[in-house]
């Protein structure tokens, strides 16, 4: 015979722990943190020299502002 604790499904985390998961994900998609580990990883991958943090920001600033854009206005 199984109780009902039997069937519930263990998340491994609580809701509060996954909303704070979920605020840190968004405060380093919004701050460029996870562009920077993404760069890092693809460094590793292809087996290059990453660049400087303050280079890497520095060249995306400057592609950001100086790159064109097509848009309508």
């Amino acid at each position: 015979m199984t109780t009902s604790s039997d069937h519930v499904a263990p998340t491994g985390q609580g809701p509060l722990r996954r909303a704070l998961a979920g605020v840190r994900w968004y405060a380093r998609e919004l701050s460029g943190e996870s562009r920077w580990d993404r760069y890092l990883e693809r460094c590793a991958r292809e087996g290059t020299e990453p660049m400087s943090r303050r280079a890497f920001e520095r060249h995306r600033d400057d592609h950001r502002e100086n790159g064109t854009q097509q848009r309508c206005c």
